[in-house]
């Protein structure tokens, strides 16, 4: 390779087969992937926390053989641990947090043969889709710096798209691997609850709603990964069914013939914009094109209280978050701790009593009953990731929050509440030139079918190639 111009031509399975062959080194990958941070993160943002020295050592003293030695990677700045370093949560009030241990899935991570040389922006606590911390200001996208990537894995989505990586780290409660994936025109898996471990500090994210993951741009990248970190730890409440293959095998594989099942409408709040309209549409003739048979249907839950059941168990759980790190720090809660909007979820949720959470609960396991059955009748449920274009940054900031919200994301909650794989893929793009994600859900523990189709769909409408105008080789 010369000069790394090649750098972009692979993505983390190519990039450690490289490695693998001698044609580069992973000090070679990581200083390639440094300087890129260096290039473009003054433009979009992405990274926040810098480990380059730590990831530097660790190619020192020798990386372990997996599927992916000596490829670049980031966490992100939320939850997830990696021993001596910062995970400030994109709070002040976490700024000066140094993990002592690392999480269950850092290790996972490390033993593939990545080489973690950083941590990328996410909204305080995670709690928007879209990516704008106070702390660290707005992580901006590669297709268009006025726009959002999304949150509240933004900075990873920004990351890969803008060209530093080609997979990241992320993270999912509501929507945020998929929504910045839609926003950035990347693959955004969340699998079936379970499927990835939380722990050892974490017991479950948000009443399990919330699960890890990647970004990536393409979907053997997410399946590999899924291979290389899956699988239950001690003491987990939840456990998915156990797939006995490699879901990496199972990207080359077409399905059979689906029914799939077209939603409409959005459920609850909001509504699609005529463009993610026209691209749901042109996403349904593609997947009949492929010999699969598409047709509206919708699963009778009921969305006003499934947005109640999401708002509640994120409200509560952030309540905790916020008085365990005070006591922690054996103080009170101070006026520049917690943003504004952060601190008016957290006192929603000590607001509520135990009927409330007990009630949000079962919300989402009769919902889940609920999905189940409509899964007897339908193998795949298609419908928008997002309900508009990605947004423009500052667009949260003001106004009627609620309103906001219902206009910009999609039915992405409902998959995370019942605990179902979901996946989003760049399937359309706008007349200006943006991505559209396309979002595909299966029945809980299906992961296997999922990556069935969206290879099928990434061969027969392929996204790898596109650029985002914003990207670390455009920058001089």
């Amino acid at each position: 390779m010369s000069g790394f111009k090649e750098y972009d031509d692979f993505d983390a399975l190519g990039l450690a087969k490289l490695v693998r062959d001698g044609e580069v080194s992973a000090t070679e990958l990581l200083e390639e992937a440094i300087g890129r941070t260096e290039k473009i993160n003054p433009e979009i943002n992405a990274v926040v926390q810098f480990h380059y020295d730590e990831a530097r050592a660790a190619i020192e003293a020798g990386l372990p053989d997996g599927p992916f030695t000596g490829v670049p990677y980031l966490l992100k700045d939320l939850n997830i641990l990696l021993k001596g370093t910062v995970t400030s949560m994109g709070s002040a009030l976490f700024k000066d947090y140094t993990a002592k241990l690392n999480s269950t899935l850092t290790d996972r991570y490390m033993k593939s043969g990545v080489v973690i040389f950083g941590k990328t922006n996410s909204p305080e606590f995670g709690a928007l889709p879209v990516s704008e911390p106070l702390l660290f200001g707005p992580t901006r996208n590669p297709w268009d710096l006025n726009r959002t990537p999304g949150g509240s894995s933004g900075g990873a989505s920004a990351a890969v798209a803008g060209g530093i990586l080609p997979m990241a780290n992320a993270s999912d409660g509501g929507g945020s691997i998929r929504i910045p994936a839609a926003c950035t025109g990347l693959v955004g898996y969340k699998p079936t609850r379970g499927r990835t471990a939380m722990g050892p500090v974490i017991g479950e994210g948000w009443g399990g709603q919330s699960i890890s993951h990647a970004v990536s741009r393409t979907v053997r990248d997410s399946a590999a990964m899924l291979d290389a970190t899956t699988g239950p730890e001690p003491g987990d409440p939840y456990a998915p069914p156990h797939f006995p293959g490699k879901f990496l095998d199972e990207v080359g594989k077409a399905p059979a013939q689906l029914k799939v099942a077209m939603i409409p409408e959005k459920i609850g709040s909001g509504s699609y914009s005529p463009e993610i309209r026209a691209a749901l549409e042109a996403t349904a003739q593609l997947m009949s094109d492929l010999g699969h048979h598409v047709e509206e249907a919708t699963p009778e839950v009921d969305g006003l209280a499934l947005q109640f059941a999401s708002g509640a168990l994120l409200g509560a759980n952030l309540a905790l978050k916020v008085t365990e790190q005070l006591e922690s720090l054996g103080r009170s809660l101070a006026d520049d701790d917690l943003e504004p909007g952060t601190r008016a979820l957290i006192e929603y949720g000590k607001s509520l009593n135990a009927e409330a959470c007990a009630r949000a609960s079962q919300i989402n396991h009769v919902s889940a009953r609920i999905m189940g059955r409509f899964h007897e009748q339908y193998d795949v449920i298609l419908c928008p990731t997002l309900s508009s274009l990605p947004v423009p940054i500052g667009q949260f900031l003001d106004g009627d929050l609620g309103e906001k919200l219902g206009a910009f994301m999609g039915n992405t909650s409902l998959f995370n509440q019942t605990g179902q794989p979901s996946i989003s893929l760049p399937l359309a793009w706008s007349e200006d030139g943006l991505p559209i994600g396309m979002m595909l859900s299966a029945a809980f523990g299906d992961d296997a079918l999922l990556f069935q189709l969206a290879g099928q769909l990434e061969e027969a409408r392929p996204w790898r190639d596109r650029r985002a105008p914003h990207h670390a080789n455009n920058v001089i």
